[in-house]
């Protein structure tokens, strides 16, 4: 299972994390990825509900913050991200997107 928040403003933002990391913090050298529940908890759903759900808000010109395996592995499937575009701290994989 995946949080996927929805964050209006001028241009959507949309915060995607498994479900399993949600209010954790993660650092690596000078990086951290802090998975901050105000942000990325939203909706919980299943992993291929959220590929239909970012197909979606890809299309209204949203912006991405995913993170976790799960939720980047769905980001992929939805042609949100490719496997390049894939960060890690601390072996958990992110990835930012300006659509």
């Amino acid at each position: 299972m995946v949080y996927l928040n929805v964050i209006k403003s001028y241009r959507d933002v949309v915060a995607v994390c498994d479900s399993s990391i949600l209010g954790k913090i993660f650092e690596s050298g000078k990086f951290q990825l802090d998975v901050k529940e105000s942000f990325y908890k939203g909706q919980e759903v299943s992993a291929e509900k959220a590929v239909v759900m970012m197909k979606d808000l890809a299309k209204e010109d949203a912006t991405f913050n995913i993170a976790g395996k799960e939720s980047v592995n769905a980001a992929v499937k939805a042609g949100i991200i490719s496997k390049e575009n894939i960060g890690k701290i601390q072996g958990i994989p992110f990835a930012l997107v300006l659509l």
